[in-house]
């Protein structure tokens, strides 16, 4: 009994061991594919930066080299973070955006999606981050957004600032996915 207990653990460490090393098929195939979708609909919803917030946009916040910093790391383990947290903003009050609401729902569907099949990616703590600099650097710069919101009382031109800084965080971020994944 002991030895097929024994058994038991080597074949689960095994298996386990083996689903670490082999990339999640989801995110090589869908990750970038919905990706682009929503650069599309951060573009789409919107339009051109509005003439009536120039005055209230600030410098780029976000950090060019966030996604170097992040080389150690699963793609999995940094796609479910960042997109956890692009899931968290938008699920605040948006009543004062004058987007287009069915591509907003659109995105946000997206980008819900996406958290989910990472969430199967990454289940069970097979993954977990190294807490390197990319992971601070990613809640700081989600930290500066939610700031913009809260000083700006969530108004339409913070929005706009979000929507701008969000979509240059997923062109950024399709470029770490198109250097990492591989089909």
């Amino acid at each position: 009994m002991a030895v097929l207990k024994w058994l038991s653990i080597c074949l689960t460490l095994f298996c386990q061991g083996t689903a670490a090393s082999k990339p999640c098929r989801w995110t090589q195939f869908r990750l970038g594919k919905l990706n682009d979708v929503s650069i599309n609909l951060l573009s789409d919803m919107g339009g051109l930066f509005p003439l009536m917030c120039a005055e209230e946009n600030v410098e780029q916040m976000f950090p060019e080299d966030l996604y170097k910093n992040t080389e150690g790391e699963d793609v999995s383990v940094v796609a479910l973070e960042a997109m956890r947290y692009v899931d968290q903003l938008y699920n605040n009050s948006l009543t004062p955006v004058t987007w287009n609401r069915t591509k907003l729902n659109m995105f946000q569907n997206v980008i819900y999606r996406q958290v989910q099949n990472l969430e199967l990616c990454v289940v069970g703590g097979v993954w977990e981050s190294s807490g390197d600099g990319g992971s601070v650097t990613l809640k700081t710069y989600f930290n500066k957004l939610n700031t913009v919101l809260k000083e700006k009382e969530h108004s339409a031109c913070a929005w706009e600032i979000v929507r701008k800084e969000i979509r240059e965080n997923l062109v950024q971020f399709k470029k770490f996915i198109d250097s990492r994944v591989k089909p």
